[in-house]
């Protein structure tokens, strides 16, 4: 039957060996580490994602306009629908009036389920090229929430590889510090001379 004697590591015992103390000192400094250290790199590493996606999110909002277009013909009928953000996008030849009464035709991303004639809205930058809408609200929460997580398991994991190696080398001094005294006791158990 095996007794687990809990602190034996903190007491003073004759059996407690530095490393033990060591090894015990180390559990408390991980244990802060992980419990107050990760969740505090996790938040600092949230707020500055959510600080960096939200000026993208206006950068893109000020370089992007969306343009109410009319849906001309498919372009490319051999190309595969691809996923944009949640739904799946096909290019097409697209028309629309610009304010000042000319009509334009381009090519642009529209949703695959869009038919000829039909109105969607798609997304220009300044030089007129089709791109993706400007990052929302849900998409800049997700970034931050990804990057906090990230950062706050990235802390825990360098910390559990820290201790980790604090172990492994107290377990080599504590076997050679075990070796030592073995070697003093030996001969009084065995009668043997050295």
């Amino acid at each position: 039957m095996r007794t687990r004697v809990r602190g034996w590591r903190w007491r003073r015992s004759p059996l407690r060996r530095r490393s033990d103390a060591v090894e015990a000192w180390t559990r408390l400094v991980v244990a802060v580490l992980i419990l107050v250290g990760a969740p505090l790199a996790g938040v600092a590493a949230a707020s500055w994602a959510h600080d960096e996606a939200r000026s993208v999110s206006a950068e893109q909002r000020a370089e992007r306009h969306r343009v109410r277009v009319e849906v001309v013909g498919r372009k490319g009928d051999t190309l595969a629908a691809v996923q944009a953000g949640r739904q799946y996008t096909y290019r097409a030849t697209v028309r629309w009036t610009e304010p000042g009464g000319g009509t334009r035709t381009s090519t642009a991303r529209v949703p695959a389920d869009a038919r000829r004639g039909e109105a969607v809205d798609v997304w220009f930058d300044r030089q007129g090229r089709n791109v993706m809408p400007p990052m929302d609200d849900t998409a800049v929460w997700q970034h931050t929430l990804t990057l906090g997580t990230c950062a706050a398991g990235g802390a825990v994991l360098v910390v559990l590889l820290g201790h980790l190696l604090v172990r492994r080398m107290a377990l080599r001094r504590r076997l050679a510090e075990w070796d030592r005294a073995w070697a003093r006791t030996e001969p009084r158990w065995t009668h043997r001379r050295t």
